[in-house]
């Protein structure tokens, strides 16, 4: 690790996709390096100044504002960790705003937690013309399908609140071990997320938990498996998953929430992950307000498991 001295006043004039952001968030993603207690030093200070003016920490910026940055000593770390390859994948919808995706199970959606890198990265390395691009959501590793990435600051901006509300319809088709009931169509069991002693993330239903919603539909039964369609009705972690097992039909190949002697059996029968896919979205275009209803084909794996198994 070097010190580089910056011994000049940086000024920096801003567009749409800076737009939005506190200037506290913006200073600490511009300064790398730079200790957080130094960044809002400077803040309080009055030495970062937005349009020749004082600012606080909570103020939002505007495209056009030109903000200055006092001279900092900045860390500069040598890369250390791999490059993440740059890699393409199977586009189902995208405009200068909002790129969606079909991902392919096994893949994460980032880096971190033991992963190097994930889709978003090996995305920026595919777009190095790509001056922003940012996961609206995310899609656990071995689920397959859509995914959306932002590729401007207003569309995550206003993404996040669309997510939060109900204008947006996600559906994912599951396999469910066993003979899923027909009356059993909405499950709003309260959900806890905790951590192993490794780290690793988990979650349980729990009285005192966040409060979810999972609407259930029969697609196929398949003798002693059901496939079936899950509407997320709020957006908690693991919430199709922790849903289905608690209600006594985990998800085909789940190995963190399923039958773990039976995932043993149904991998020598070729399904090699958990059968879980994000297959449609209906939603209204975040900045054009034009109704977008994409979906996703059941994956090969997953449609040729099924050809196995006896209506």
């Amino acid at each position: 690790m070097t010190l580089i001295s910056k011994d000049s006043v940086t000024l920096l004039t801003l567009d749409d996709n800076d737009a939005g952001q506190r200037i506290d968030n913006f200073l600490l993603r511009h300064l790398k390096g730079v200790p957080k207690s130094h960044v809002y030093r400077i803040l309080r200070s009055g030495e970062v100044r937005v349009n020749k003016g004082r600012i606080d920490a909570s103020y939002r910026l505007n495209a056009g504002d030109i903000v200055r940055i006092p001279p900092v000593r900045v860390a500069e770390r040598s890369q250390t960790g791999p490059i993440a390859p740059a890699q393409q994948f199977a586009v189902v919808f995208e405009d200068d705003a909002l790129l969606v995706i079909n991902k392919p199970a096994g893949v994460a959606v980032h880096g971190g937690s033991g992963v190097s890198f994930g889709v978003i990265e090996q995305l920026r390395s595919a777009r190095p013309e790509s001056h922003f691009l940012e996961l609206i959501h995310r899609l656990d590793r071995e689920t397959s399908g859509l995914l959306m990435i932002a590729k401007k600051r207003s569309c995550l901006v206003k993404m996040h609140e669309v997510m939060r509300g109900p204008r947006i319809d996600k559906r994912y088709l599951a396999l469910a071990c066993g003979q899923w009931p027909a009356k059993l169509k909405d499950v709003t069991l309260p959900l806890h997320k905790y951590l192993l002693p490794d780290g690793e993330r988990r979650v349980q239903v729990q009285s005192d938990g966040k409060a979810a919603h999972t609407r259930f539909r029969i697609v196929q039964p398949y003798g002693d498996f059901t496939l079936v369609e899950a509407q997320l009705k709020t957006g908690r972690t693991h919430q199709i998953r922790v849903h289905m097992q608690s209600s006594g039909y985990p998800i085909a190949g789940d190995d963190k929430y399923g039958d773990f002697s039976l995932n043993k059996q149904l991998a020598k029968q070729g399904l090699k992950r958990m059968f879980l896919h994000a297959a449609r979205l209906q939603l209204k275009h975040p900045l054009t307000d034009e109704l977008l209803v994409l979906e996703a084909p059941l994956p090969d794996d997953l449609s040729r498991f099924l050809t196995e198994l006896q209506p």
